[in-house]
């Protein structure tokens, strides 16, 4: 598989995985504390942001095989580092969260690294 290849399909398929972590912390924020009733239960399946964050894994991990079959592990599995990138950014933008020099320190690591990879 083509290094932009690889780059734009697995780009697409973190964006996915992380679109789903988002989708599913805001199903969390916005369902009452856990408990086996029937009624936390109906809540649970019948949430949008849950089914969003259900689709979004569900293509993120179809993907996820088509670029396992046809990229070398060594290169696929560490680009799939970039979705920490996106949840980072979506926890600035969507939930106002304060990220701390040290992990900006992190994501910069993250992308030297995917550069490295695709090298």
């Amino acid at each position: 598989m083509d290094r932009i290849v690889l780059l734009i399909l697995t780009l697409i398929q973190t964006l996915l995985y992380a679109g789903g972590q988002v989708m599913l912390k805001l199903a969390m924020n916005d369902l009452p504390k856990f408990s086996w009733t029937r009624r936390y239960l109906k809540d649970l399946f019948s949430d949008w942001w849950l089914l969003g964050c259900g689709v979004c894994f569900s293509v993120a991990t179809i993907l996820w095989l088509y670029i396992l079959k046809n990229a070398p592990l060594s290169q696929a599995y560490p680009l799939s580092s970039m979705s920490y990138i996106f949840a980072i950014i979506a926890a600035i933008l969507i939930f106002g969260e304060q990220v701390p020099a040290v992990r900006w320190v992190g994501v910069v690591l993250i992308v030297i690294g995917c550069a490295l990879i695709l090298k």
